[in-house]
């Protein structure tokens, strides 16, 4: 009987959880920096705080999947959703260390390029 908790199926140490971790965080990251090129302002201050959300929702979105046999899985994982937050935290702490409390970026001397969404 399998359950979402079970440490027979879902070791902390699988390469599983190291893959969650490196997809959330490189979402996390391509998410903010997409944010942060747009013109609205409010959207480019929030840029980590949009990435992060959105990380975390094809995190949830993939888990739901695992859970109704989208994918050859044994299910949800609780351990995998831990994976997904700590890659978000990860980026999202890596991020704010480049980041100025109006929002910008850290070392970028020219004019940023605005997209016009």
């Amino acid at each position: 009987m399998s359950t979402i908790f079970s440490n027979d199926e879902d070791p902390w140490l699988a390469p599983d959880k190291l893959y969650h971790i490196l997809f959330c965080l490189f979402l996390t990251v391509f998410f903010s920096k997409l944010a942060s090129f747009t013109r609205y302002s409010f959207i480019r201050r929030h840029s980590i705080r949009l990435g992060s959300a959105l990380s975390l929702a094809a995190g949830a979105l993939k888990e739901a999947a695992d859970q109704f046999g989208f994918f050859p899985s044994a299910g949800a994982s609780a351990k995998d959703a831990a994976a997904d937050v700590l890659g978000v935290l990860i980026a999202a702490f890596a991020l704010s260390m480049r980041k100025t409390p109006d929002g910008s970026d850290l070392g970028q001397g020219h004019a940023r390029r605005i997209l016009p969404v």
